[in-house]
Formats: structure tokens, C-alpha cells, sequence
């Protein structure tokens, strides 16, 4: 389904959901959001990316650009299939309010293989076939995929330029005695991402029966040591050895003097070209399965993007290099259709993204707590936007409304208080409603805000740092006690005064509701 024209939504990555099992999952909670989404007029769900995650627990550093994050795999209903005993918890359980994957992934890890073995030893015919024609469908991707897994357990975690000759550079010979050799573990990766798709699938259908579509995110890099990079290192800026000679990043600003360096390879474009552009049609099509609409990451990068020489130690030394442009998202559309994109158009803006942006009417991005920050002619404020955007209370890579009332000097907060009308004595937490109701009026035909802007939350909530690792990055958590009672009648009554309702007849009655914040 593609969201209405004009909506409102909750950014809240998987991960951040309650749970019994150390991190968000397909499960019971997730279902359960999605019924309190559309109780709160909220007709999309970003859910950001899915993929697994990598260096630092960051999506955006996945070994595979296809394949689903294990840990998102619900373990109940591997226990209501009957593979699955049900699974003990360590000692004390896990934090409710943040994950801890260094307990968390090995602990999850060892349940899905034991779900595995429950599998292959008990499944059904009909199980065992429902498996197999989705192994036949996936193939594009999941042999390398599974296959690189296998050997990258069997190598002791290595990378893969670093595995042997033979296998680092694909000699078909070696890779032949590898997939009978390691075709036990092969398998249970196929059923790791079998039962990802299989649950993602009844959220997506369970989301769209209550009028909620999903917003997925395609991150425009692949790591390193990936899958991809692998399974076809002539599409990348590699030497001999498999080392990039230039990685991504982008240029230094007022917030990073010396820019971000995040070493991820990058594309060789004319060998894509030269292919029709048939990796990333195969990419966006895998994408299009699992969410209704979808932002792209980094969205300059396609216009022309910051490469910085590997031997740098900083992106001081990088330069602008050119993107694929328009060659890139026309032979996409050619094969799949119109693309339900939203354009991350943040950072360095030149005319060329924005001709390639407005080239295909995709909307860009405004994140209204910036425009606070710098005062009435910055562009996120509401009364610069346009109905072809989509407007942000924060992000997941921002500080949040609170923690930037927080951190805002006295004359910030003197314009952001007269802007959104609030008291002298306002605090973090009425700052964050006055957002959140702006950004809902403004002319943005989307409107989002993070779950940590609509419960009022600080920076200690915050979800990302970039350009940092660890500090409990990706590790947020919300529980379903800290959800006041009365929030989503209050946004599903703001949502629809602001016309973003899915429906035309008013919700009942003003109550008592607490506040969207």
C-alpha cells in the first residue's frame, strides 16, 4: 500500500521495540505497535534498515545489502511451530531499556540455531517445500549470501580478503568443496532468512489490514566485508588484494572539522552501467518487498560523492567525484515502475542534486528542530516548506527535540519559544510537543516524528551518534509503561485537525488525553 498524499508517522527502528528476548523483533510487539500506530491516526511506520547490522551495531555497515538482520527474527513463533523449546532466559533476564548486543547476539543466535535443528529435524513436508521454493526464489542473492556466512564462521570471523587464495577470490573449484563441506551451515542460514521474510511479511499484511504502510531505507554503501563486495569485487574501488584505493565519506562542516571518513568501498560505476545498472534493480526490487515506501540514503552520493583516498586517516583529503545520476534511477524505473522514494537530501546541496531529486518529483527532507536552531530563513522551518517534502520533528541521526532544547543556548531558545508559542518557562518536553504540532501543520505532504520526540525524551535517548562507534549507538529501547495512556487519542486527534488522519470523520470527543508528548 502507498501511504495517503498527506499522513503523519512514528519513526521507531525494530530494535527499539519491548520484548522478552534482549532487542525488538516480528513479534507480538511489533504487531501490537502497529495497532497503536493506527489508534494514533498514523498512517506510515518508518522502520529504517534491516539489514544486518555491522562495525559499531549500525545497520548501515550490514554484510549483506539483501539479506534481513537475524535478530529481528521472533523467536514465539518458532516456539508455536513446534521448533523451538521455549527459551530460557540468562540469569535477571535482559535491559528492558536498551540493548546489549554483546549479550544479546550470542544469546539470540544460539536460539535460532537451535530453532534450526528443531526444523530440519521435525518439519512438516509441506514446511520443508515452503522452504525450498523460497530458497529457489532468493537464489540471486542468498547462495552468495549463505555461502559467504558459512565460510566466514569457518575462517574464524576473518575478512574475507584475508580467508585463503582460493576462496577470497572465488576459484570455482574451491568454492564447489565449500558448499558441500559447509552445507550444513549453509542451511541454516537459508532458514534464518526464510524465517525473517515469512515474518516480516505477516507484520507488513498485519500493518496494512489497520491502514499503517512501512517505510523502509536504503543505505546507498555496502561494507567492506560484505557479502557484495565479495561475491563481485570488480563493481568496487579495490586493488588486487580486495583493499579499497578510495572509500566514502563526506566533506568536514561546522559540526566535523575534519568530515566523516566511513571507509566503506565505492561503486565502480561504469561497470554497472555497463551491466544496465542490474545489481542495484535486483536491490530495489528486494527492497520494494519489504516496505511500501522507502528513503534513500546519502542521496547526493548519486549526483556526486566525497572520496577520500584509503590512505587517508580523515576526509580532509577527499574530493568530489561524480554519481551515475539520472543513467542510475532510469534503468531502475525501466525494470520495476515509478519508485516510492524519499530523497535524503541533507548536507552539502548542490543544483545537480536537486535537478536529479526534482527530476523524478521525489520528496526531499526537513528537519524542523534544525531550522530552530538557526532562525527564520533557514529552509526546515514549517512556513518554508513544500507539500513535496517530508518534515521531521528530528531523526535517528540527530539529537532529539528535548535534547535540543536542552543544549540550546538563551537565544535559541528565546526564537524557538516565540516561534512555537510557548511560555518562558517551557521546558525540553513542551519544546518537543510545540514541534511535533508544527511540524504536523506545516504544507509537508509527510510528517514524522521519532517515538523518543512524541514521549519527550533527551539526548540520553537518542538513537544514533554518526560518525561515532559504540556510546550506545542503535541500542534504544521504549517500553509500554512509559506510553502514557491518553497519547494516541492526542495524535490521532492532532493528526486529524491537521488533515493527516486516515480517515474524514473527527475521532470522539476532546478527553482528558495526555498531551502528544
Amino acid at each position: 500500500m502507498i501511504p495517503p498524499v498527506r499522513c503523519a508517522g512514528v519513526l521507531l527502528h525494530l530494535s527499539s521495540l519491548p520484548g522478552p528476548h534482549g532487542s525488538g523483533d516480528f513479534g507480538p510487539d511489533a504487531h501490537r505497535f502497529a495497532d497503536w500506530l493506527a489508534q494514533a491516526g498514523q498512517s506510515l511506520w518508518q522502520v529504517l534498515p534491516l539489514n544486518p547490522i555491522g562495525p559499531g551495531n549500525s545497520p548501515y555497515q550490514s554484510v549483506s545489502a539483501f539479506a534481513g538482520n537475524p535478530l529481528l527474527v521472533a523467536l514465539e513463533p518458532l516456539v508455536a511451530r513446534g521448533w523451538l523449546a521455549p527459551p530460557r532466559l540468562p540469569a535477571g533476564g535482559f535491559d528492558a531499556a536498551r540493548v546489549d548486543f554483546g549479550s544479546v547476539i550470542p544469546w539470540r543466535m544460539a536460539q535460532l540455531r537451535a530453532a534450526a535443528a528443531g526444523f530440519f529435524a521435525a518439519a512438516v513436508p509441506a514446511e520443508r517445500r515452503a522452504l525450498a521454493d523460497w530458497v529457489a526464489t532468493q537464489a540471486d542473492w542468498l547462495d552468495d549470501y549463505t555461502l559467504f556466512m558459512a565460510l566466514e564462521r569457518a575462517q574464524g570471523g576473518l575478512p574475507w580478503w584475508n580467508w585463503p587464495p582460493a576462496l577470497r577470490d572465488r576459484d570455482a573449484a574451491a568454492l564447489a568443496v565449500a558448499r558441500r563441506t559447509q552445507a550444513d551451515e549453509i542451511a541454516f542460514w537459508q532458514f534464518v532468512q526464510w524465517c525473517f521474510d515469512t515474518q516480516l511479511a505477516a507484520l507488513k499484511a498485519h500493518a496494512h489490514a489497520r491502514g499503517v504502510a512501512l517505510m523502509g531505507d536504503l543505505p546507498i554503501f555496502i561494507a567492506h566485508h560484505s557479502a557484495d563486495c565479495w561475491a563481485r569485487p570488480d563493481l568496487y574501488t579495490l586493488d588486487a588484494a580486495g583493499q579499497p584505493t578510495v572509500v566514502a565519506g563526506v566533506p568536514p562542516d561546522d559540526y566535523t572539522p575534519d568530515g566523516q571518513r566511513w571507509g566503506n568501498p565505492l561503486y565502480r560505476w561504469d561497470r554497472m552501467a555497463a551491466e544496465g545498472y542490474a545489481w542495484w534493480t535486483a536491490r530495489l526490487r528486494r527492497l520494494l518487498g519489504q516496505a511500501d515506501v522507502f528513503r534513500i540514503d546519502h542521496f547526493r552520493g548519486f549526483a556526486g560523492c566525497w572520496e577520500v583516498p584509503a590512505s587517508c586517516p580523515t576526509a580532509r583529503e577527499g574530493r568530489w567525484a561524480p554519481g551515475p545520476g539520472a543513467a542510475l534511477f532510469d534503468a531502475i524505473q525501466a525494470a520495476l515502475g515509478p519508485l516510492p522514494v524519499v530523497a535524503e537530501d541533507l548536507g552539502h546541496m548542490t543544483p545537480d542534486v536537486v535537478a536529479l531529486r526534482e527530476r523524478y518529483g521525489w520528496p526531499g527532507m526537513r528537519i524542523v528542530y534544525e531550522g530552530l536552531i538557526y532562525g527564520p530563513h533557514h529552509p526546515f522551518l514549517p512556513h518554508h516548506h513544500v507539500p513535496g517534502c517530508l518534515a521531521y520533528t528530528s531523526t535517528h541521526d540527530s539529537d532529539t527535540v528535548c535534547g535540543f532544547w536542552e543544549a540550546a543556548t538563551p537565544a535559541q531558545r528565546d526564537f524557538a519559544a516565540t516561534y512555537l508559542g510557548l511560555p518562558g518557562d517551557a521546558d525540553g518536553a513542551a519544546a518537543a510537543r510545540g514541534v511535533v504540532r508544527a511540524t504536523y501543520a506545516s504544507v509537508a505532504g509527510m510528517a514524522l516524528a521519532p517515538l523518543q520526540d512524541l514521549l519527550g525524551l533527551g539526548s540520553a535517548h537518542r538513537m544514533n551518534r554518526p560518525g561515532t562507534v559504540g556510546g550506545g549507538n542503535w541500542g534504544w529501547r521504549f517500553d509500554w509503561a512509559g506510553l502514557p495512556a491518553g497519547l494516541a487519542e492526542a495524535m490521532a486527534r492532532l493528526a486529524w485537525v491537521c488533515a493527516r488522519g486516515p480517515g474524514l470523520s473527527p475521532p470522539p470527543p476532546r478527553s482528558t488525553a495526555a498531551p502528544p508528548a
